[in-house]
């Protein structure tokens, strides 16, 4: 059986893309998760997927980071970016972090099908204004990619924390443990990412930020 996990924070489109998987694949078996905590969850049980349908925006995932981590996560499985974003730049970038397609939130039912069909069949689908070989890159997102996966589940979280402005005594707070543990995280996140301090950490982390345009 095939199962595809839908991985969005907003009810009414995930019921539009269970419409869409639903007509592609009347037979599967689809699993949604509204957060990157919920995803974390299915990681524990060893839950297998076919296919990965990917918010940019859901909570957790502070923009591409999200998506690095869980191509790391999910080697071998398709991972499509859904995002209300459309610009060209956001696509491109999805597609250097790992996604083997993109598809925008303002796309049809029938569009989205064509799309999971042929991306589930191994091939890459994305919008045709995007569809352009990729130009190169001015920068290299490999060491960042390998940085960003080389975190624990833990360390993950605290970064986003990070990159939304956080102090450390507000992270111990939302995570439930102490400030020590949180400054300890902090020394392993800064060695993994090559960096001495927060302010280096949120300029080596920019490039992985992205604008949540209304419903994202």
């Amino acid at each position: 059986m095939t199962r595809i996990l839908i991985a969005d924070d907003h009810p009414l489109f995930r019921a539009a893309l269970r419409q869409a998987v639903e007509v592609s694949f009347s037979a599967a078996e689809i699993i949604e998760a509204d957060s990157l905590a919920a995803l974390e969850k299915l990681g524990e049980h060893a839950v297998a997927f076919d296919l990965i349908l990917l918010d940019l925006h859901m909570p957790g995932t502070h923009g591409f980071s999200g998506l690095i981590y869980l191509r790391e996560l999910h080697r071998q499985v398709p991972l499509v970016v859904i995002s209300a974003n459309e610009e060209v730049d956001v696509i491109q970038r999805s597609l250097r972090f790992g996604a083997d397609g993109f598809i925008p939130k303002s796309a049809s039912v029938e569009a989205m099908t064509q799309a999971m069909t042929r991306i589930i069949a191994g091939e890459r689908w994305v919008p045709e204004k995007a569809r352009r070989p990729l130009p190169p890159e001015i920068q290299d997102f490999t060491a960042m990619r390998e940085r960003i996966t080389s975190l624990t589940p833990q360390q993950f979280r605290v970064m986003g924390m990070l990159m939304e402005g956080m102090q450390n005594k507000v992270i111990a707070h939302q995570l439930d443990v102490s400030e020590a543990t949180i400054k300890a995280h902090m020394t392993a996140i800064f060695r993994k990412l090559g960096v001495r301090n927060r302010t280096q950490a949120v300029l080596a982390l920019k490039d992985l930020a992205i604008d949540a345009p209304g419903l994202a």
